[in-house]
C-alpha cells in the first residue's frame, strides 16, 4: 500500500509536521473537532510487525503525537511541549488497510506542565487509551532593565 493508494474520510487534511521521524512515521491527516484535533492515519505495509498488525511503536508514537499536537494547538501562538512521560494500554490491534484516529482532551495546563488524556480507535474498536505528561516549553521571562 503506498501513500498515493491511501484512502483519507473526509474532513481530514495532510499533517504539515517538520520533516524528519513524523514525516516518515506517517503520514498523518488532521480534522478539526470543535477545540480539539484528531490526528488519522491509514495502517501501511511500513506500519505492520511480524504478526501482521501494526507495531505497538507505532500506535504509541500516534498516541504522543495526538496527547501532544492537542497541547501545541491549545494556545496562540503554538506551545512547544516535550513528553515527561506517557502510559498506554493497548486494547486491540490494527490490521493493514485500518484507518485510526487518536483524540485527545487536555486534563489540566499549567505554567510548565500539562496533562491529557486521549484513545485511539478504528471505526467503533477501542485501540488504546493514553494519558500523557508533558513540559511546556514557554519562553523565559527576561527582567525589563
Amino acid at each position: 500500500m503506498t501513500i498515493n493508494s491511501l484512502a483519507v474520510p473526509d474532513g481530514f487534511v495532510l499533517a504539515d509536521f517538520s520533516p524528519g521521524f513524523l514525516e516518515v512515521s506517517g503520514p498523518y491527516f488532521l480534522k478539526r473537532n470543535g477545540k480539539s484535533t484528531i490526528i488519522g492515519c491509514r495502517m501501511a505495509d511500513h506500519h505492520m510487525n511480524y504478526i501482521g498488525v501494526a507495531h505497538g511503536g507505532v500506535l504509541a508514537t500516534l498516541a504522543d503525537v495526538a496527547l501532544s499536537y492537542q497541547l501545541y494547538n491549545s494556545e496562540g501562538p503554538p506551545l512547544p511541549v516535550s513528553t515527561v512521560g506517557m502510559t498506554t494500554n493497548f486494547l486491540g490491534g490494527a490490521k493493514l488497510g485500518d484507518w485510526v484516529e487518536a483524540s485527545a482532551t487536555i486534563d489540566r495546563i499549567g505554567k510548565r506542565i500539562a496533562y491529557v488524556h486521549g484513545s485511539i480507535c478504528s471505526g467503533d474498536r477501542l485501540l488504546m487509551t493514553m494519558s500523557g505528561v508533558y513540559n511546556i516549553l514557554r519562553p523565559a521571562h527576561r527582567p525589563v532593565a
